[in-house]
């Protein structure tokens, strides 16, 4: 997915060790595009371990819409990460990496050096549109490796919480089940390669559902509400929109739902490389970023040429006027 922003950080953190990270609407492919929530990167945090762009989006009824078109565009420095929800997207790179995806699978494209891609909902597809796009950062070690994308439909799946009359695994009620997207949560690990230590998973808790999730102290972490069914988290009622920041240090962390709901848990260690994010490269300086800029305007071999989209590629904004500076993980 592509930021079609220049600068892309949104919104306004309260200073605090758990915070409430609100989301900005966007609208990709401009004012009438498609419609999302973005949360990372955020004015003042803009990071979760290595994760450093958030995009969510629906539930959209395609009756009346084409549903989602994001023609051939960049990417340097990052890995994407497609989760679904509901509906159907259609991916293509400049690979030849032709792949449908549907919810439970991840789409997930390793740009390194340089790749280009398109996302479109297919002509067949089902009536709703719902779901999450991610960036990670790639280390300095890893951001120039050759690009890559893998398709995983088959995820590990977990339950956190005991089935009823038996002793509890993990220190909570039955009925919340994580399928972890990538790294490692609750003894269960994603085939999906990660280049620093993170995870990514969906948790999916039952009606009346109570439970404790196992969490890592080295590693800070962020909750996602994926419906509106309004579950508690530390004790926080998350509706669909804002980012929950939890920080680091945490061993568990209590949820609890009246209704079926699903969250969307990321954490990571603290990435403490400094980042040029840009449009939809990840660099570390202004003069990498004028580079790929020149590279994809010049159509190079580096980001390679996306067949079969029907529409043209996205063309990159203009330079910022000031030198683009290197950002922590927090400002």
């Amino acid at each position: 997915m592509s930021s079609f922003e220049a600068d892309p950080e949104v919104g306004l953190a309260a200073p605090a060790t758990m915070e409430l990270l609100e989301g900005a609407p966007v609208a990709l492919g401009g004012p009438r595009g498609f419609a999302v929530t973005r949360t990372l990167p955020n004015r003042q945090r803009r990071m979760v371990g290595a994760w450093c762009f958030l995009d969510a989006y629906g539930p959209h009824d395609l009756a009346a819409s084409e549903g989602m078109r994001v023609g051939p565009h960049p990417h340097t420095g990052l890995q994407t990460v497609t989760w679904l929800v509901a509906g159907e997207v259609l991916h293509r790179d400049s690979l030849g990496n032709r792949q449908l995806i549907r919810p439970g699978q991840l789409n997930l494209m390793t740009a390194g050096r340089g790749i280009s891609h398109s996302e479109e909902t297919p002509p067949e597809h089902t009536p709703i549109l719902h779901g999450v796009q991610l960036w990670v950062a790639l280390p300095h070690a890893a951001r120039d490796m050759p690009p890559a994308f893998a398709h995983h439909a088959d995820l590990p799946v977990v339950t956190v919480g005991a089935a009823a009359g038996s002793e509890a695994t993990h220190g909570g009620a039955t009925g919340v089940t994580a399928t972890v997207l990538m790294g490692t949560f609750a003894g269960a690990t994603s085939p999906a390669a990660c280049y620093t230590p993170l995870v990514g998973a969906e948790l999916a808790l039952a009606a009346s559902a109570q439970a404790t999730l196992p969490l890592n102290p080295d590693f800070e972490y962020a909750v996602l509400a994926l419906d509106d069914a309004a579950p508690t988290v530390d004790d926080v009622t998350l509706k669909p929109g804002p980012l929950l920041y939890l920080g680091s240090g945490r061993t568990s962390l209590p949820v609890a739902t009246e209704s079926p709901s699903r969250l969307l848990l990321l954490g990571g260690e603290p990435f403490e490389e400094r980042l040029v994010m840009w449009w939809n490269f990840v660099a570390r300086d202004h003069d990498e970023i004028v580079q790929m800029r020149a590279d994809w305007f010049d159509h190079t071999p580096r980001f390679g040429e996306v067949h079969g989209y029907d529409g043209p590629p996205l063309p990159a904004p203009p330079m910022p006027i000031s030198r683009l500076v290197p950002r922590g993980r927090v400002r």
